[in-house]
């Protein structure tokens, strides 16, 4: 199963990946709409062979990544041939 990243919450006053907290999503085959932590994502994708993307406004998918800092908590960001990207960052808050 594959999701669509479709809107995030950064905590408050943040504005970087590693400050989101959570996120909203649709499965695209079913319809099901969800959201979850981003701990719960990471999880999900690490553990459980999910696969996550945003996609812009002409359908180009990028896909969700988790990154491991050296030190502090996984976050995701987006990663599209080869590059780190800030799709993510570019969705809608909540």
């Amino acid at each position: 199963m594959a999701i669509q990243i479709t809107a995030v919450r950064l905590s408050t006053g943040d504005t970087m990946h590693e400050h989101i907290i959570h996120l909203w999503w649709t499965e695209q085959a079913s319809g099901k709409t969800g959201n979850n932590t981003r701990a719960q994502i990471v999880d999900w994708i690490e553990n459980q062979a999910g696969k996550a993307y945003t996609s812009d406004r002409a359908g180009h998918r990028t896909e969700v990544a988790v990154v491991t800092p050296t030190r502090g908590e996984k976050y995701l960001r987006t990663h599209a041939d080869g590059v780190w990207t800030n799709n993510l960052l570019a969705l809608p808050r909540r």
